[in-house]
């Protein structure tokens, strides 16, 4: 698979596809999943022979770059999109300056996923949108 990873502007395909893994798949509401958050943000897509497949949304806050909303369509899991994409939000926040860590709220099924790239679990598990995540973190 080769596929094209990397910052973007296109906050509509980002959204389309959150909307359908968090939304259609998992039964997050749309009002939770459209937080306002997103013109703010920096937006990281992965894209397949120019087909939006994944994106993941990064929040800066201090000297923490937040890693969220992080998605792949289903017929793409399990195929290294997934980390490649984390790895690609890595890298662009290596690039912005006075940031030192990356952190994330990974859905628990997903921590084992996290731990492989490198990322830390603290504190307690919590409820998001219906969903048990963890906190996690990993110096940049």
């Amino acid at each position: 698979m080769s596929a094209v990873i990397g910052p973007t502007d296109d906050i509509a395909a980002c959204q389309a596809l959150r909307r359908t893994v968090f939304v259609e798949e998992q039964g997050v509401s749309l009002a939770e999943e459209l937080d306002g958050c997103d013109a703010g943000a920096h937006h990281i897509l992965a894209q397949v022979q120019g087909v939006p497949m994944g994106t993941a949304r990064i929040l800066l806050k201090g000297d923490t770059g937040k890693i969220g909303r992080v998605c792949v369509l289903s017929q793409y899991r399990g195929t290294g999109l997934g980390a490649a994409l984390v790895l690609a939000c890595m890298d662009h926040l290596r690039h912005l300056p006075g940031l030192t860590r990356a952190e994330l709220g990974a859905q628990t099924h997903a921590l084992g996923f996290y731990e492989q790239l490198g990322f830390k679990a603290y504190g307690p598990v919590y409820d998001d949108a219906g969903l048990a995540h963890r906190d996690m973190e990993r110096a940049l």
